[in-house]
């Protein structure tokens, strides 16, 4: 009685491919949260950038608030699972530059608020950055664009629609790791 292939590298393609979807739903929330916490105040999306005092004040306001909508779109994109690869790269590099940021606002001895999910700025007298957290959580969100780059492939995505994916349930290990090809 043949109960089909469940052979360790079936197993562990289908295994990945969940993880690959979790990982894209999960980013995909973090930046929707993130830009949609800030696209109703884009002037004090820009007096976040701002407090980190690396580029001019009116540079600042420009890409403070182009920010919000550059972070909805990656989320819309990831949501709906368009050019997985190529958004979760321009997500890793957006999120090397904000831990760069953190980090160079601690090492310089800023006392400021991140601004990744909220208003950011400066912070009142008395009240210390939470910098190791921001940073901690960052990398997390790094570690799920990372599985991206290199796991693309996953479910209810309108990548895997347009190239052809498989419906759940069936046998993936004939395919590459793009999902276009067989092995």
């Amino acid at each position: 009685m043949d109960t089909g292939d469940t052979s360790p590298p079936a197993r562990t393609e289908a295994v990945w491919l969940w993880i690959s979807t979790v990982a894209r739903f999960g980013l995909a929330l973090v930046w929707l949260v993130a830009g949609a916490t800030k696209v109703g105040d884009l002037a004090g999306s820009g007096r976040a950038v701002n407090a980190y005092r690396l580029m001019p004040y009116d540079a600042a306001k420009v890409v403070g608030a182009a920010q919000p909508f550059l972070e909805i779109a990656l989320g819309l994109l990831l949501l709906i699972g368009l050019a997985v690869r190529l958004t979760a790269g321009i997500s890793a590099v957006l999120l090397v530059v904000f831990i760069a940021g953190i980090v160079s606002a601690w090492a310089r001895g800023l006392a400021i608020d991140c601004g990744c999910f909220s208003r950011g700025g400066d912070l009142a007298a008395g009240i210390d950055p939470s910098y190791l957290w921001e940073i901690l959580r960052d990398l997390g969100f790094l570690v799920l664009a990372g599985i991206l780059l290199w796991r693309p492939r996953t479910r209810f995505s309108l990548d895997g629609y347009l190239l052809g994916e498989l419906p759940a349930g069936e046998d993936t290990s004939t395919l590459d790791d793009s999902g276009m090809g067989e092995r």
